[in-house]
């Protein structure tokens, strides 16, 4: 099965259309340039990072559907990438259905995903996952009586966010409506509705990065796993990541046969970050993202291909390895104020190691929890990692110009 790539800026190019331009794009983009393939990225504010490095770039509202129309009818792509869920997803529905451009990793799995409410049905009740107890609600009346419903501490999280966006944990009955109010203005799409969710008796939580990729003789599709990635989150937002998580050898098998069916479930190629819960042997499914995951920054420290080459290659159609080379850490560099301009010190000291790595985003604009940047290690061990990871983050200082 041969794959032909042509010139960038010529007839014979390879086009790729990024929507959404964050700083798991950028790594995408400079992946994907690496072979040769000609990229347009479009975000909804300019300057956004994989912009930054991208051929072309368009600023737009990528929920708007004529807005979306109009780009893919201009640049012609042969793969359309969401990087974000903020999209007008029917869209992509019918340009797959016409056979306009191929959708990554597929217009059903990026529909179902972009929603909580999609993905957590097909999950529970189509494949028949673990999961934990969940209700959904659409207004204040139905969120108390799912709160009640599902019990005390309980996570309340809009069905439309990303990065801990709206999301809370609700001890008891006298935080439920100030949930509700964060929830609303957490969603990114059509806010009102919420998922509650159970709060799960887990020893820690995983990432397994999954990847469905054609293999070079057959061009049968296979599905290949990273070692786990163990992460930490505050507020629904990661903060550090490590690779790998230790796991009891059965915890890993259940772990990969639920991320087997759910990204079956799903099809096309590329990368998925598979969110699960893990105690003891036992594992729940939580979420998935089709496409590079937060936590797989760690994947730039501790594998051969790094999670952005892993979906380049797979959404082209190359042959992919996914192993590892070193035990590593992520820890994010935040903004910790809300200005634009903002320069970056320290570091000179943060990279004396040369176990440690740095990735700073280019983002125009900084908010007091915007993640800037990425710190990354190597050690003989996780903790070592962690600790070095974390070490180097805070070498980094952010200062308004």
């Amino acid at each position: 099965m041969s794959v032909t790539i042509g010139t960038p800026l010529q007839a014979s190019a390879f086009k790729v259309l990024l929507l959404g331009s964050g700083e798991l794009g950028k790594e995408v983009v400079i992946s994907l340039q690496r072979l040769g393939v000609e990229v347009h990225a479009a975000d909804r504010y300019d300057h956004a990072p994989a912009m930054q490095v991208a051929h072309y770039a368009y600023t737009l509202n990528m929920a708007d559907a004529e807005e979306l129309k109009q780009l893919i009818q201009q640049v012609k792509p042969d793969l359309i990438v969401p990087e974000i869920e903020a999209i007008a997803t029917q869209v992509l529905v019918e340009i797959e259905q016409q056979n306009i451009a191929t959708v990554i990793p597929s217009a059903k799995a990026v529909n179902l995903t972009m929603n909580r409410e999609g993905i957590r049905r097909l999950a529970a009740e189509e494949l028949g996952l673990p999961t934990s107890a969940y209700r959904f609600a659409d207004s204040l009346e139905s969120f108390r009586a799912a709160c009640d419903d599902i019990g005390y501490p309980n996570f309340v999280k809009p069905v439309m966010s990303s990065s801990g966006k709206g999301q809370s944990r609700v001890k008891n009955f006298d935080e439920v409506d100030a949930a509700w109010e964060y929830a609303q203005t957490g969603g990114r799409v059509n806010q009102g509705k919420v998922i509650v969710e159970s709060q799960i008796d887990f020893d820690f939580e995983i990432t397994l990065l999954t990847v469905r990729a054609k293999n070079a003789e057959t061009g049968e599709i296979e599905t290949q796993y990273c070692d786990p990635i163990g992460h930490r989150q505050d507020s629904g937002d990661y903060v550090e990541s490590w690779q790998p998580q230790a796991m009891t050898a059965a915890a890993l098998e259940e772990a990969k046969r639920i991320a087997h069916k759910v990204t079956t479930a799903l099809g096309g190629c590329g990368i998925f970050g598979v969110e699960l819960f893990v105690k003891g042997d036992k594992v729940w499914f939580s979420e998935v993202s089709p496409r590079p995951h937060d936590t797989g920054l760690v994947t730039l420290a501790s594998q051969f291909q790094s999670e952005f080459e892993l979906h380049a290659r797979a959404i082209l159609g190359l042959p992919v390895n996914t192993s590892r080379h070193s035990v590593a850490a992520s820890a994010v560099i935040y903004a910790g104020v809300d200005d634009t301009n903002l320069s970056f010190s320290g570091l000179n000291l943060a990279l004396a190691n040369p176990d440690t790595d740095l990735r700073l985003f280019g983002k125009p604009e900084g908010f007091k929890r915007r993640r800037m940047g990425v710190a990354t290690a190597r050690a003989e061990t996780t903790d070592q990692a962690r600790q070095l990871a974390l070490e180097t983050a805070s070498q980094v200082s952010v200062q308004q110009n």
